[in-house]
């Protein structure tokens, strides 16, 4: 049994940095492709990037450039570095693991999902 456990949300201004963490247990994530979602409210699930096992990245256009994700092996987690949080970034983040297919976007192409934590950006 696989689970995903999100840390690191939290309040903060705009323009400031966050960084969450993913902790996985269960079994080494290692071999798998790890990202995030997000869940804002009244807003549909979104993409916000992806982490493949070889190093390569990608990421929604919202976020790309402001967002980095990357791991640790060795501690089985993932983490979402957030720098120049808009307003806009306010959401649920949600870890996502083991992506199955070609499309990273597509949520359901998950197999593992985290119960997510929340991060609050004010202007």
């Amino acid at each position: 049994q696989v689970q995903l456990v999100e840390s690191g949300g939290g309040s903060v201004q705009a323009g400031d940095s966050l960084r969450l963490s993913c902790a996985a247990s269960g079994r080494s994530l290692s071999g798998n492709a790890m990202g995030w979602f997000r869940r804002a409210p009244g807003r549909e699930r979104e993409f916000v990037g992806v982490l493949w096992t070889g190093g390569i990245s990608r990421y929604a256009d919202s976020v790309r450039g402001r967002f980095t994700i990357s791991r640790d092996n060795t501690k089985n987690a993932v983490y979402l570095q957030m720098n120049s949080l808009k307003p806009e970034d306010t959401a649920v983040y949600l870890c996502v693991a083991a992506l199955s297919g070609p499309v990273p976007e597509d949520g359901t192409a998950y197999r593992y999902w985290g119960q997510g934590t929340q991060v609050t950006v004010s202007s």
